[in-house]
């Protein structure tokens, strides 16, 4: 910038905007780093109904429903299970398949909590994709 010397009007002072300029640029870019994202939750696969005209599919014998009871028991497609033993035997279910994909299942009385859980031990014991399994879903909707 150029600087004024002297003159008839007496003492005249300009300010210097430049150090401002460079405090606004690191402050715009301190804002643009810390700028909240978007929050991510679990990744599922919610299926889809089969189309009103078609009829619905059989599923397939190698498909895995974890179904979250009311009363806090697990089923491993219509197997007992508990919680300790939820995650060694989905391990060992899915350790020698190549397709890593399970559905869960929970009761209408259930709290989402406990289906996170589930969904939490099923993703630890490898499964790579979870779907959910709704009411709607299930009659076709």
């Amino acid at each position: 910038m150029a600087m004024s010397v002297g003159g008839g009007k007496g003492v005249v002072s300009e300010p210097n905007v430049v150090p401002l300029i460079d405090v606004l640029l690191v402050l715009i870019i301190i804002f643009m780093v810390i700028t909240p994202r978007t929050p991510t939750g679990l990744k599922t696969l919610v299926p889809q109904p089969a189309p009103p005209n078609q009829k619905q599919a059989q599923p397939d014998s190698r498909t895995i429903v974890v179904q979250v009871l009311a009363n806090g028991q697990l089923k491993i497609n219509q197997d007992q299970a508990t919680w300790n033993d939820l995650g060694t035997r989905l391990f060992d279910i899915f350790k020698e398949r190549a397709d890593r994909i399970a559905f869960v299942k929970g009761d209408d009385n259930v709290e989402f909590s406990q289906v996170a859980h589930a969904i939490d031990i099923m993703r630890g014991s490898g499964i790579d994709h979870v779907g959910l399994i709704t009411a709607k879903i299930e009659a076709g909707q």
